[in-house]
Protein backbone atom coordinates (compact mmCIF):
# COMPACT_ATOMS: atom_id res chain seq x y z
CA UNK A 1 0.00 0.00 0.00
CA UNK A 2 1.29 3.42 -0.90
CA UNK A 3 1.03 6.60 1.15
CA UNK A 4 -1.82 8.96 0.24
CA UNK A 5 0.56 11.16 -1.81
CA UNK A 6 3.92 9.90 -2.96
CA UNK A 7 6.67 10.59 -5.47
CA UNK A 8 9.62 8.73 -6.92
CA UNK A 9 11.65 8.34 -10.05
CA UNK A 10 10.86 5.60 -12.52
CA UNK A 11 10.69 4.26 -16.06
CA UNK A 12 7.54 4.18 -18.16
CA UNK A 13 7.13 0.51 -19.09
CA UNK A 14 3.80 0.56 -20.92
CA UNK A 15 0.78 2.70 -21.77
CA UNK A 16 -2.79 1.71 -22.58
CA UNK A 17 -5.57 4.00 -23.78
CA UNK A 18 -8.39 4.36 -21.29
CA UNK A 19 -11.59 6.26 -21.97
CA UNK A 20 -11.68 9.43 -24.04
CA UNK A 21 -8.51 11.18 -22.88
CA UNK A 22 -6.84 9.04 -20.22
CA UNK A 23 -4.14 6.38 -20.20
CA UNK A 24 -3.21 3.64 -17.79
CA UNK A 25 0.54 3.86 -17.31
CA UNK A 26 2.78 1.15 -15.88
CA UNK A 27 5.85 2.59 -14.18
CA UNK A 28 8.78 0.76 -12.64
CA UNK A 29 9.76 3.07 -9.78
CA UNK A 30 12.79 3.04 -7.54
CA UNK A 31 10.86 3.30 -4.22
CA UNK A 32 7.60 1.47 -4.98
CA UNK A 33 8.39 -1.12 -7.67
CA UNK A 34 6.02 -1.70 -10.57
CA UNK A 35 2.93 0.51 -10.32
CA UNK A 36 -0.06 0.89 -12.62
CA UNK A 37 -1.74 4.27 -12.46
CA UNK A 38 -4.11 6.43 -14.44
CA UNK A 39 -2.92 9.59 -16.17
CA UNK A 40 -6.05 11.68 -16.52
CA UNK A 41 -6.40 13.86 -19.62
CA UNK A 42 -2.97 12.91 -20.95
CA UNK A 43 -4.26 12.17 -24.47
CA UNK A 44 -5.59 15.71 -24.90
CA UNK A 45 -3.47 17.88 -27.17
CA UNK A 46 -3.04 20.53 -24.48
CA UNK A 47 -1.75 18.08 -21.86
CA UNK A 48 1.63 19.01 -20.38
CA UNK A 49 2.22 15.45 -19.18
CA UNK A 50 1.83 14.00 -22.67
CA UNK A 51 5.47 14.14 -23.82
CA UNK A 52 6.91 12.82 -20.57
CA UNK A 53 4.94 9.58 -20.65
CA UNK A 54 6.57 7.89 -23.62
CA UNK A 55 7.63 4.27 -23.25
CA UNK A 56 11.00 3.65 -21.56
CA UNK A 57 11.42 7.33 -20.59
CA UNK A 58 13.05 8.01 -17.25
CA UNK A 59 10.79 10.30 -15.18
CA UNK A 60 10.19 11.86 -11.78
CA UNK A 61 6.54 11.60 -10.83
CA UNK A 62 4.07 12.33 -8.09
CA UNK A 63 0.88 10.39 -7.55
CA UNK A 64 -2.08 10.13 -5.22
CA UNK A 65 -3.69 6.92 -4.06
CA UNK A 66 -7.06 6.27 -5.65
CA UNK A 67 -9.85 3.77 -5.00
CA UNK A 68 -8.84 1.36 -7.77
CA UNK A 69 -5.84 2.90 -9.49
CA UNK A 70 -3.45 5.54 -8.25
CA UNK A 71 -3.67 8.88 -10.06
CA UNK A 72 -0.61 10.45 -11.67
CA UNK A 73 -0.54 14.11 -10.60
CA UNK A 74 2.83 15.43 -11.81
CA UNK A 75 5.55 14.18 -14.12
CA UNK A 76 8.94 15.49 -15.21
CA UNK A 77 11.32 13.93 -17.75
CA UNK A 78 14.77 12.95 -16.49
CA UNK A 79 15.90 11.27 -19.73
CA UNK A 80 13.89 10.59 -22.88
CA UNK A 81 16.68 8.53 -24.50
CA UNK A 82 16.57 10.34 -27.84
CA UNK A 83 19.69 8.48 -28.97
CA UNK A 84 17.70 5.22 -28.71
CA UNK A 85 14.55 6.60 -30.36
CA UNK A 86 16.48 7.47 -33.53
CA UNK A 87 17.28 3.80 -34.30
CA UNK A 88 14.55 1.23 -34.96
CA UNK A 89 16.62 -1.72 -33.73
CA UNK A 90 17.44 0.08 -30.48
CA UNK A 91 13.79 1.01 -29.97
CA UNK A 92 12.81 -2.66 -30.43
CA UNK A 93 15.38 -3.69 -27.82
CA UNK A 94 14.23 -0.98 -25.38
CA UNK A 95 10.65 -2.27 -25.73
CA UNK A 96 11.98 -5.77 -25.07
CA UNK A 97 13.72 -4.57 -21.88
CA UNK A 98 10.45 -2.97 -20.76
CA UNK A 99 8.42 -6.09 -21.47
CA UNK A 100 10.87 -8.29 -19.57
CA UNK A 101 10.55 -6.04 -16.50
CA UNK A 102 6.74 -5.99 -16.78
CA UNK A 103 6.48 -9.77 -17.02
CA UNK A 104 9.16 -10.77 -14.49
CA UNK A 105 8.08 -8.46 -11.64
CA UNK A 106 4.89 -8.24 -9.62
CA UNK A 107 2.93 -5.13 -8.76
CA UNK A 108 4.50 -3.21 -5.82
CA UNK A 109 7.58 -5.49 -5.73
CA UNK A 110 10.44 -3.13 -4.84
CA UNK A 111 13.84 -4.02 -6.29
CA UNK A 112 16.32 -1.14 -6.50
CA UNK A 113 19.00 -3.41 -7.98
CA UNK A 114 16.71 -4.29 -10.89
CA UNK A 115 15.82 -0.59 -11.27
CA UNK A 116 19.53 0.29 -11.50
CA UNK A 117 20.06 -2.58 -13.94
CA UNK A 118 17.38 -1.24 -16.29
CA UNK A 119 18.89 2.25 -16.07
CA UNK A 120 22.35 0.86 -16.83
CA UNK A 121 21.19 -1.10 -19.86
CA UNK A 122 19.21 1.79 -21.34
CA UNK A 123 22.34 3.96 -21.03
CA UNK A 124 24.48 1.29 -22.70
CA UNK A 125 21.84 0.80 -25.41
CA UNK A 126 22.16 4.47 -26.38
CA UNK A 127 25.86 3.97 -27.16
CA UNK A 128 26.27 0.27 -28.03
CA UNK A 129 25.97 -1.36 -31.44
CA UNK A 130 26.27 -5.02 -30.36
CA UNK A 131 22.56 -5.33 -29.66
CA UNK A 132 22.34 -9.13 -29.70
CA UNK A 133 24.98 -9.48 -26.96
CA UNK A 134 23.39 -6.64 -24.99
CA UNK A 135 19.99 -8.35 -25.12
CA UNK A 136 21.37 -11.65 -23.82
CA UNK A 137 23.42 -9.91 -21.11
CA UNK A 138 20.30 -8.04 -19.92
CA UNK A 139 18.27 -11.25 -19.60
CA UNK A 140 21.15 -12.99 -17.82
CA UNK A 141 21.57 -10.16 -15.29
CA UNK A 142 17.81 -9.94 -14.67
CA UNK A 143 17.60 -13.67 -13.98
CA UNK A 144 20.66 -13.56 -11.68
CA UNK A 145 19.42 -10.44 -9.84
CA UNK A 146 16.02 -12.02 -9.14
CA UNK A 147 17.55 -15.35 -8.09
CA UNK A 148 16.29 -17.43 -11.02
CA UNK A 149 19.78 -18.29 -12.31
CA UNK A 150 23.06 -18.91 -10.46
CA UNK A 151 25.69 -16.22 -10.90
CA UNK A 152 28.62 -17.39 -13.02
CA UNK A 153 26.77 -20.27 -14.67
CA UNK A 154 26.61 -20.04 -18.47
CA UNK A 155 23.15 -19.27 -19.85
CA UNK A 156 22.97 -20.99 -23.25
CA UNK A 157 19.36 -20.19 -24.22
CA UNK A 158 18.31 -17.02 -22.42
CA UNK A 159 14.91 -16.82 -24.13
CA UNK A 160 13.94 -20.36 -23.12
CA UNK A 161 14.91 -19.85 -19.46
CA UNK A 162 13.16 -16.47 -19.31
CA UNK A 163 9.95 -17.90 -20.76
CA UNK A 164 10.12 -20.79 -18.28
CA UNK A 165 10.40 -18.31 -15.41
CA UNK A 166 7.54 -16.04 -16.50
CA UNK A 167 5.49 -19.01 -17.78
CA UNK A 168 4.51 -17.30 -21.02
CA UNK A 169 6.02 -16.14 -24.26
CA UNK A 170 7.17 -12.56 -24.66
CA UNK A 171 5.47 -10.77 -27.54
CA UNK A 172 8.40 -8.46 -28.33
CA UNK A 173 10.90 -11.32 -28.51
CA UNK A 174 9.92 -12.15 -32.10
CA UNK A 175 10.44 -8.57 -33.24
CA UNK A 176 13.71 -8.31 -31.37
CA UNK A 177 15.09 -11.51 -32.86
CA UNK A 178 14.21 -10.53 -36.43
CA UNK A 179 15.72 -7.06 -36.10
CA UNK A 180 18.84 -8.24 -34.33
CA UNK A 181 19.80 -11.05 -36.72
Amino acid sequence: MHPRHYSSEGFVLSRVKYGEADRIITIFSRKYGKISMIAKGVRKLASRKRGALENFSSIKFSAASGKNLDILTEVEIINSYENIRNNLKKVALAYYFSEVIVKITREDEVNETLFDLLAKYLEILGKDVQLKKLRKAFVYECLVTLGYWPKGKVLADADFVLEEVIERQLSSVRVGKKLLL
